[in-house]
């Protein structure tokens, strides 16, 4: 297996507009993704999401800092790097949405890169990878539902 990148296509039912607002917004991306986020969804901007409950010890926090917002085209950021440190190629992994309008619809092309480019030994790298494909696998379906859950309110 090569762990350089994970890349998905999906069709979601909602336009490119509604997609953006679901895949850059802070408020929608708790709805899907992580339990909390905190940051500006413009390209500079950082902060943090965090899986588990904020209160908890167990609670993992990312730094999250915003590569590209152009809406309703793309959202990027970089996340998966050392507190402290400003996340650059390298250092952290690069998360990238395309969004295509689509027959009504948006088809969204997912990427996750940086994995090798980490220099993490090579069992480290292969679980992170794995994590990440699976993380994916699950997370993703739910901004599918979250999208079209908002074009299906009356």
């Amino acid at each position: 297996m090569e762990f350089g990148s994970i890349e998905r296509e999906i069709r979601i039912d909602a336009t490119p507009e509604v997609v953006y607002e679901v895949v850059s917004s802070p408020e929608h991306l708790r709805e899907w993704w992580p339990d909390e986020a905190e940051f500006e969804p413009v390209a500079g901007g950082t902060g943090s999401i965090t899986f588990g409950d904020p209160a908890s010890a167990e609670a993992k926090v990312e730094q999250l800092t915003v590569v590209e917002a152009d809406p309703p085209r793309r959202f990027s950021f970089r996340w998966v790097h050392d507190k402290g440190v400003v996340a650059a190629p390298g250092n952290s992994l690069l998360v990238t949405m395309d969004l295509v309008e689509s027959d009504g619809g948006t088809l969204l092309r997912f990427t996750e890169t940086g994995f090798r480019e980490r220099g993490w030994e090579a069992a480290v790298l292969e679980q992170a990878f794995r994590d990440h494909t699976s993380g994916w696998d699950h997370f993703l379906p739910r901004l599918v539902g979250r999208a079209e859950s908002l074009v299906a309110r009356p």
